[in-house]
């Protein structure tokens, strides 16, 4: 498409984009509530919370009160079963490589922690087509504040308009429009079509491979590593 001929980088969100981890967190997020005594979520109720950071995640399952001990407790479980419950969403492994073999720069702006982020991916296989991970951990802000694709930008040696983010979420469009870079949206997370397509963003895919439709081929795009 002619609105993305000038893309050189591709800023990735990670859950329910990237990755299917609702597995991890809702046995995470159960364990931690075990501990402080409460009943166990269902994985939908879950997967309706994720997105906002494990901080606002555990004021939602638990209260406000439980936040620093049941963060605590979340990550002691999800650092032991994070890789092994954890799976790419289905398309994203080959669209990945072919992105890269095109000549695309991409990297994961996140609200998980940019360690977590990075052994998943490097367990997942796909590290090597990501130059820069950043969450929440490395910045000041997360999302829906612009400082990680600022970051993520900078790392890739891409300016705005040469820029899009792909997310599953309304933060994640609200996070590009603040950035200045277009978004693409798709419903492989915790989010309807309809409710993305409400968040107006640039445009809705329905399967990760679209990307390369709408992307353009290597011919168009600068090799990683030089500088247009």
């Amino acid at each position: 498409m002619t609105e993305f001929a000038k893309v050189r980088g591709i800023i990735f969100d990670l859950d329910g984009t990237l990755i299917d981890s609702y597995e991890a967190i809702a046995e995470s997020l159960n364990h931690a509530r075990q501990e402080a005594g409460m009943d166990p979520l269902g994985l939908d109720q879950v997967r309706a919370m994720v997105g906002m950071g494990l901080e606002v995640l555990i004021a939602r399952a638990m209260g406000e009160r439980y936040v620093d001990q049941g963060v605590r407790d979340f990550r002691a479980h999800y650092d032991r079963i994070c890789v092994a419950k954890t799976r790419l969403l289905p398309q994203v492994a080959e669209t990945l490589r072919d992105l890269h073999g095109r000549g695309y720069r991409m990297s994961v702006a996140t609200n998980k922690p940019s360690y977590f982020a990075t052994r998943l991916l490097e367990g997942l296989g796909v590290d090597g087509y990501i130059s820069a991970v950043l969450g929440p951990d490395v910045v000041v802000n997360r999302k829906p504040h612009p400082e990680m694709f600022l970051r993520a930008m900078e790392a890739m040696g891409v300016a705005p308009e040469e820029t899009v983010a792909v997310g599953d979420m309304e933060i994640d469009i609200e996070t590009a429009r603040a950035a200045g870079v277009r978004v693409i949206v798709l419903p492989t997370g915790s989010r309807s079509a309809q409710a993305l397509v409400e968040a107006r963003p640039d445009i809705l895919i329905r399967e990760f491979r679209e990307l390369l439709n709408v992307l353009p081929a290597a011919s168009s795009v600068d090799r990683p590593g030089r500088r247009g």
